[in-house]
């Protein structure tokens, strides 16, 4: 690799050297690497892998292995809003397919879909969270929603997508007054989703 090739790739993964960085490149620490790692890109994209194994200087089938042992780690891009409907024994009971149907409808999503196209939304059932007393329940974004009907989780994201909207209204309305500070958000958000694109 010539040297202009090796500064490119560490531009390309900025972000991951800071993340191994803050973990000294340590390979006995390679889980919250990836666990940062995928914090930073929503995934884990199979470049970044190739990337960490190069530079932990470990076998690339070492990093696959726990990147896909793991269930918290997802090698597919998530989108910007997890939604994880609990389908464990009290849940079933008490409803989870009604949310998950519900939820399906309101996102658009096929049977075998997970992820909106927009990528706002990625839609996932979990063997328990761990909230059985709320059953039937789910988890957005790390925070728990129990004893739901389909009506009222389809509310939540309906929520959520309008807050989003007003998010972006107001960002819009600030790049309007501030061009060069938009350019620099719109390159963090390419950078965080797509570290294949960003050069």
């Amino acid at each position: 690799m010539t040297t202009a090739e090796a500064t490119r790739r560490k531009r390309q993964f900025e972000k991951v050297c800071a993340i191994l960085a803050e973990h000294d490149h340590d390979p006995g620490r390679l889980i919250p690497i990836l666990q940062a790692v995928q914090h930073e890109y929503r995934y884990l994209p199979e470049k970044v892998l190739g990337f960490v194994a190069s530079a932990l200087d470990v076998p690339a089938a070492r990093v696959y292995g726990v990147a896909t042992f793991y269930a918290h780690f997802s090698l597919e891009p998530k989108g910007k809003h997890v939604i994880r409907v609990c389908d464990g024994t009290a849940c079933h009971v008490r409803g989870s397919r009604a949310l998950l149907d519900a939820l399906r409808t309101e996102l658009g999503l096929a049977d075998e879909e997970h992820t909106t196209g927009d990528m706002l939304f990625t839609l996932e059932t979990v063997s328990c969270i761990g909230a059985c007393g709320l059953a039937p329940a789910m988890v957005v974004d790390e925070e728990i929603h129990g004893q739901l009907t389909g009506e009222q989780a389809a509310a939540i994201v309906r929520d959520i997508r309008d807050r989003d909207r007003d998010r972006e209204r107001t960002a819009e309305a600030e790049a309007e007054a501030d061009p060069a500070a938009a350019d620099d958000d719109d390159a963090a958000e390419t950078a965080a989703t797509h570290p294949e694109v960003h050069p």
